[in-house]
């Protein structure tokens, strides 16, 4: 089984490979708690192998956050089906996006 997903992998890494120029992205992936540790290990090793690292593992959630090309996250998505795999590109939120005046002579 770990062949055969070993060789999924390279199938869908080898177009991404030869088409260069990809836009690096930064996204976060994580499981349900019940998710076996061997599928997050192997979307980690398909980002790797497209060329990606991971930034950050998680410890309180079953989860990493990643920079890589963009078909890789499509990759882990696809990898991830069966599990309910969350994955959603990274981004700066915040609290306060614009401050408004208030009062007399605002």
């Amino acid at each position: 089984m770990k062949l055969f997903s070993v060789a999924a992998l390279l199938a869908l890494l080898v177009p991404a490979a030869l088409a260069g120029n990809q836009p690096i992205k930064s996204f976060v992936v994580s499981y349900p708690d019940n998710t076996p540790d061997s599928v997050v290990d192997q979307a980690i090793e398909a980002i790797q192998m497209a060329g990606g690292f991971i930034t950050h593992r998680y410890n309180l959630i079953k989860g990493f956050a990643a920079t890589a090309p963009a078909q890789a996250m499509e990759l882990v998505s696809t990898l991830g089906e069966g599990y309910n795999a969350y994955v959603e590109e990274d981004s700066t939120v915040s609290i306060y996006s614009q401050i408004v005046k208030v009062g007399p002579g605002s």
